[in-house]
């Protein structure tokens, strides 16, 4: 199955000159997204991954599939104010300012061998905030999985040191 033909470009999204990697299609394919998900899984059988951290909203979808297919808990990073019980935040650099991502203070145990997942990898900004989380709270990255690549923006440097997967790289806008 070519997944790349279940993921849409939409030009000028969300602002000119941009061409997003729209993958709403892919996930409403069972067939495309049960195989994304055993793709982006098989690397990672028998390697003992205990929890999959993925970040709101996207990588919640892509995260909680790769969670059950791996037979691991889901830990989510939410924006600020989104999660209900004690949080850890990490603050972090964008083009135009800064974010904020934030997590329960027990979403991972110290030890626990954590997979991240997200649907792409842009600049790596987000994914390295995530990074940083679990392992202030002393989880042990596994790697890092991601459907879709934009490998032109780079993000890989922010993620050195990890093992990155992504099922598709686009190598140009």
């Amino acid at each position: 199955m070519d997944i790349r033909k279940l993921i849409r470009d939409v030009p000028d999204f969300p602002k000119p000159g941009i061409i997003f990697k729209d993958i709403t299609p892919l996930l409403g394919d069972p067939a495309g997204l049960r195989e994304t998900v055993k793709r982006m899984a098989e690397p990672f059988r028998g390697m003992g991954v205990e929890v999959v951290a993925g970040a709101e909203s996207r990588g919640f979808i892509v995260g909680v599939g790769l969670a059950l297919e791996l037979g691991a808990g889901f830990a989510p990073i939410r924006k600020p104010r989104k999660l209900p019980y004690k949080t850890i935040s990490e603050t972090y650099t964008l083009e135009y300012g800064t974010d904020t991502l934030c997590m329960h203070e027990d979403a991972i145990r110290p030890g626990q061998k954590v997979l991240m997942a997200d649907d792409l990898l842009a600049t790596g900004g987000t994914m390295a905030a995530c990074c940083r989380m679990v392992e202030r709270m002393k989880g042990e990255i596994v790697a890092v999985s991601f459907i879709v690549e934009l490998s032109f923006l780079n993000g890989r440097r922010l993620l050195e040191g990890y093992d990155v997967r992504s099922l598709i790289a686009y190598d140009a806008e």
